[in-house]
């Protein structure tokens, strides 16, 4: 997988990240910058362990050399993964929960483990599929710091001046993203297997 693979897959699982933070970031008196960073090393630890520990699964499953018919099984495990994924944002966009919008001087540290777990385990599942798709784990990993802080950051930003009113779209989006992973798969890496 290339760099622009990597980005499109990060950048659809982190949507859901966006949405969190855009829904948090609508709750605030101010956003403080401290409290900000510590949640963008949070966010992002979390999202690199979960992703690390996906492809090592993957890793796990597949031998040094898989088979043609291991390999097709890998691969169409990925693409129904990234498909799976996209669903489920759709159905996070449809169920479309409000959220009671009060306002809070301070987010507590707490609430955004809260988040970085919820979407920890779908972004394991995404680190399985990478593993399958025998992904290079330093770009993915580094892609992923730069989409989760910049993910986060704006996901506040935009709550705070905006509202939670955009975490549709961000759903949306990242279903969109993720069903086009999988249609790139299916086309890109699955055709040339057979």
């Amino acid at each position: 997988m290339n760099w622009m693979e990597n980005l499109l897959i990060v950048a659809g699982i982190s949507l859901d990240i966006f949405a969190a933070v855009e829904c948090q970031g609508s709750l605030v008196a101010r956003v403080d910058k401290k409290q900000l960073t510590v949640i963008c090393v949070l966010v992002t630890v979390w999202q690199l362990a979960a992703l690390a520990v996906g492809s090592g699964l993957a890793t796990l499953l597949y031998r040094d050399q898989p088979t043609r018919g291991e390999e097709r099984i890998g691969l169409a495990l990925a693409a129904v993964i990234f498909f799976a994924l996209g669903v489920r944002l759709i159905v996070k966009a449809v169920r479309n929960e409000r959220i009671n919008e009060h306002r809070e001087e301070s987010l507590g540290i707490r609430r955004f483990l809260g988040i970085a777990a919820g979407t920890g385990v779908y972004t394991l599942l995404a680190g399985i599929a990478f593993g399958f798709l025998r992904t290079n784990l330093p770009l993915m990993l580094a892609t992923t710091v730069c989409v989760s802080v910049a993910v986060v950051v704006t996901g506040m930003y935009v709550g705070y001046h905006f509202g939670f009113e955009h975490k549709t779209k961000a759903y949306i989006g990242g279903a969109i993203l993720l069903w086009i992973a999988g249609i790139d798969v299916v086309m890109r890496h699955m055709m040339c297997c057979f």
